[in-house]
């Protein structure tokens, strides 16, 4: 019967994904504590995955959360620090550690699509195939550095797959996220919106909400807000006598200079010389997209 164990790996072959640790712990000590710039051990990836408890990830200036079902992906060395701090309850995790070129890559896949804390069920396809390499390992002894390698790479495979499946299925709602946060923009385009606002919005990862619009729009969250202040003061120059300066500020540019810098991007002139040039631009709105 599998109990909480861990199991580490050594050696020196780097032409393959090898497998630097594995483990099942319980965790009730405050103590336990991992800063990612200040571990003696480093060159590896990391994934953790709670079952029970909670834990916690510091990482970019951010605190997550780690409930069950939640899991996170870093790289030693880096700026991270993930912690326990709860004294009511165990925090019960899973942990993978690899090294190797290919490792690193899926990590960045990943994180590039989900950011580095993902969610999946206890009886997902990932936390499954965990299983089988764990108790292969504690059961069966399996300890041959190649064999441990395919196996490693299988729940990489694993990882990937049911994160594109994820994204997916999250593309492909009625009134999807990206709906979403179109939407969210046309209407605030005037606020001072960042990247992190919009997918907080969204609740979803800013970095998969870049990889949402790039795959359906072919450009960036950012890109398509400009477009629609753009559009925007081009209808106010058109219609309207209000200054050109308030035009900008009401179109959510933040100073004159960047709104006349950005308007010479998209029409190669001034606000003021859009405005007088009528004849030549015959049009109250113009559109871009």
């Amino acid at each position: 019967m599998l109990a909480p164990a861990s199991y580490a790996f050594r050696n020196d072959d780097r032409s393959i994904v090898t497998l630097d640790s594995i483990g099942w712990q319980k965790i009730n000590s405050p103590a336990y504590r991992f800063a990612g710039d200040e571990r003696p051990d480093s060159g590896h990836v990391i994934f953790q995955y709670t079952l029970s408890g909670q834990g916690y990830l510091e990482l970019e200036q951010q605190t997550h959360a780690l409930p069950p079902g939640t899991g996170f992906l870093v790289k030693v060395p880096s700026k991270h620090c993930y912690y326990y701090a709860r004294a009511d309850e165990p925090w019960e995790i899973l942990w993978l550690n690899l090294r190797g070129d290919e490792a690193n890559r899926i990590w960045d896949l990943v994180t590039e699509q989900e950011g580095p804390v993902i969610r999946r069920g206890a009886d997902s396809s990932l936390i499954v195939h965990y299983w089988k390499l764990f108790r292969m390992i504690a059961e069966e002894k399996v300890t041959d550095k190649y064999r441990l390698s395919a196996l490693a790479y299988d729940w990489m495979l694993t990882l990937i797959q049911s994160s594109r499946e994820l994204g997916k299925e999250i593309g492909a709602q009625p009134g999807s996220v990206l709906d979403k946060a179109k939407t969210f923009i046309r209407e605030h385009y005037a606020s001072p919106l960042t990247l992190d606002a919009i997918s907080e919005q969204c609740g979803i990862n800013k970095h998969y909400l870049c990889r949402l619009f790039q795959k359906s729009e072919h450009t960036s969250p950012l890109a398509y807000l400009r477009d629609r202040r753009v559009e925007a003061a081009l209808a106010l120059l058109r219609t309207t006598d209000l200054p050109i300066r308030e035009i900008g500020a009401r179109c959510g540019f933040d100073t004159p200079s960047y709104f006349g810098k950005v308007f010479r991007e998209y029409m190669s002139m001034t606000p003021k010389e859009y405005r007088e040039k009528k004849l030549e631009f015959p049009y109250d709105a113009v559109y871009y997209g």
